[in-house]
């Protein structure tokens, strides 16, 4: 029997499955998900947003429904049952007798809504100013960058009271307000990262090529700054969705018809003396969540982006 009978009477290796192609997205995961804590802050927001998109679904009682809304339920204990039967109280119910559970899920539509809307809006905002202050240097540079530190300078507490205080309570001018304190912020660090990118020998050599100046800065140069904007906007996004419920705590944030977590905090501070926790308590917990999850996420992405401190 020659080797070759042998061998073709030894069984066949299992077949190896293929490997994925590493694409950036699937390494930036992989180093993502080494982290315990940033999985589990990833799955919290996940689910944060499941039942903020799906309030209408998961919420048992429309709150703001006033055909469904019976002063006679209000300040129940969390698991009372309503007086007619036809729900259980989870959270219990405020002083309006709307049920909390409910009330907190539509709270954190609108708190949710409003800090990635306020947070996107600034990166558009602020990416375009600090392309152009690094690429176009010198005297426009010096005055698009004075004008970043004065607003920087600037508490952005204050910056939002006074321009609420002016312009008065509603959704629209909430954001107007998040916008004109946050853009500043993406300015400076795009403008950092761009003036980084532009000394590279790419750069350079695009500029030979004769390229236009607006396709090098947004071809080239800002996927390569997007690390940084990244981590920036996860994190403005948890301090928009705080400084709008601090807003709306004072009241001079969302009107009473719009409702954010900060507002139902607020409406529920005065029962606080009187032993009825739950009105303000669990709106706080849930507001507490919301921004824990999305500042661990954006420290784990900060590590996750940068080599060095993943190593």
């Amino acid at each position: 029997m020659t080797m070759n009978d042998i061998e073709s009477r030894l069984p066949a290796p299992p077949e190896t499955p293929l490997a994925l192609p590493e694409t950036p997205w699937r390494l930036l995961l992989r180093r993502y998900l080494k982290s315990r804590t940033g999985a589990i802050a990833a799955l919290l927001l996940l689910v944060l947003i499941v039942a903020a998109v799906g309030a209408p679904l998961f919420a048992p009682q429309d709150p703001y429904d006033l055909t469904k809304v019976s002063i006679m339920e209000a300040e129940h204990a969390p698991g009372t049952r309503s007086s007619d039967q036809g729900m259980t109280y989870l959270l219990g119910t405020d002083g309006a007798g709307r049920d909390m559970f409910s009330a907190i899920l539509y709270g954190l539509r609108i708190s949710l809504g409003i800090g990635v809307a306020s947070a996107l809006v600034a990166l558009a905002i602020g990416t375009a100013v600090g392309l152009l202050a690094a690429y176009a240097g010198g005297k426009t540079d010096a005055i698009l960058m004075r004008l970043v530190d004065v607003q920087l300078s600037v508490p952005t507490i204050l910056v939002a009271l006074v321009l609420l205080a002016v312009l008065g309570q509603g959704v629209d001018k909430t954001l107007m307000a998040l916008v004109l304190v946050q853009w500043a912020i993406f300015a400076r660090n795009v403008r950092g990262a761009a003036l980084v990118e532009r000394g590279k020998d790419y750069v350079e050599a695009a500029l030979g090529q004769g390229l236009p100046a607006h396709r090098i800065m947004l071809r080239h140069v800002l996927p390569n700054c997007m690390a940084p904007v990244i981590v920036t906007t996860t994190n403005q996004m948890a301090s928009a969705i705080t400084l709008e419920a601090t807003m709306s705590f004072l009241g001079i944030g969302l009107p009473q018809t719009k409702p954010s977590l900060g507002l139902l905090i607020s409406n529920g501070f005065d029962y606080m003396l009187s032993n009825q926790y739950w009105i303000s308590v669990f709106p706080g917990l849930a507001l507490v969540l919301l921004v824990v999850s999305i500042s661990l996420i954006g420290d784990r992405l900060r590590i996750a982006l940068n080599p060095k401190l993943d190593a």
